[in-house]
């Protein structure tokens, strides 16, 4: 007997008019989820003008770090996907406390309201950085984490709260998505694919530093899929479960092939030095065994992760240049 996943009801999304949550809400709202947008807007209302007069579409502007408006703003919701956070390492480094404040102090308030408000559903956007830099050439879920900086330690500290706060009713699910590529309506250029995109386009020269550095990437298209669909699966089947999401570990120089191949024979790739060697890698097997099996089970014959190697890999770097 096929088993009946969720059906939609209201989802908060913080950073709802970010990066990720600019593809994301759009495609929650075709899946018939009311959804209710908590952000403090810093690059416009405008990032989701395409969505903005649906009538499923709540927009808030507000600070994750209110308690006062996340109660309000979390009342009558089902589910959370929190994606609000400083969101990377040079942006965190700028002012660590802001950043603290934002990225781990505000989680205890969000946890919190939402157990308070019968949230039954807590998705937790955290970061593949959370492993540092590991010798395994399969990085997965269960290995011990090895944080490098304050923005990758406090991913894994809000992981550790949110499994703490798991009970029933409230079910939790942690994904660690690679680095994000690919064009949204709230643009960043500061990812490695996106950014060596820009320069082909722009300068019609890539510099790559070093080259031989692994990166996973995961294209915009595929996580925001991903998190549409992790509110589908029933409550057990997700509850307290951690995945990997990302596509094959390409090193930088091999990013540049492909963007080059996309941009034109005309654009160079100028190679140099760096001490800066850090090499990034994570199996993403977990997420794909589990989808075949839920897909079964669950009726959902959806899945974000390529089942053959490199070729979805490609097409999606392809989109993204």
């Amino acid at each position: 007997m096929v088993e009946s996943a969720s059906q939609p009801g209201r989802v908060l999304v913080t950073g709802g008019a970010g990066y990720v949550g600019a593809g994301l809400v759009p495609k929650l709202l075709a899946a018939g989820w009311q959804v209710r947008v908590l952000d403090l807007y810093l690059y416009g209302r405008q990032v989701l003008s395409a969505v903005a007069k649906d009538p499923n579409l709540e927009q808030i502007e507000g600070d994750i770090r209110d308690a006062a408006v996340v109660r309000r703003t979390m009342a009558g919701c089902d589910a959370v996907i929190h994606l609000a956070c400083i969101s990377n390492d040079p942006s965190f480094e700028l002012d660590p406390g802001l950043g603290k404040s934002i990225n781990y102090d505000a989680f205890a308030i969000l946890v919190a309201e939402a157990k308070r408000a019968g949230v039954r559903r807590f998705v937790y956007a955290s970061s593949s950085s959370v492993y540092g830099v590991k010798d395994e050439e399969n990085v997965t879920e269960d290995l011990p984490l090895e944080p490098l900086t304050d923005y990758s330690k406090f991913k894994a500290l809000c992981e550790d709260d949110l499994l703490a706060a798991r009970e029933p009713g409230f079910a939790v699910l942690i994904l660690r998505p690679a680095t994000v590529c690919g064009y949204s309506p709230r643009l960043r250029l500061d990812l490695s694919v996106n950014i060596l995109t820009n320069h082909a386009l722009h300068r019609r020269k890539i510099t790559v530093f070093g080259g031989e550095q692994k990166r996973p990437n995961i294209h915009i298209d595929d996580v925001t899929d991903l998190y549409v669909q992790s509110l589908a699966w029933p409550e057990a089947a997700i509850d307290g479960q951690i995945f990997n999401a990302g596509y094959d570990n390409l090193k930088i120089n091999e990013i540049a092939e492909l963007v080059r191949g996309i941009v034109g024979d005309d654009v160079t790739i100028e190679r140099t030095s760096t001490d800066d060697l850090r090499s990034y890698h994570i199996s993403s097997e977990k997420i794909k065994r589990a989808c075949a099996t839920w897909s079964a089970r669950f009726a959902t014959a959806w899945c974000p992760i390529p089942t053959t190697r490199g070729t979805t890999t490609s097409r999606r770097c392809r989109r993204s240049s």
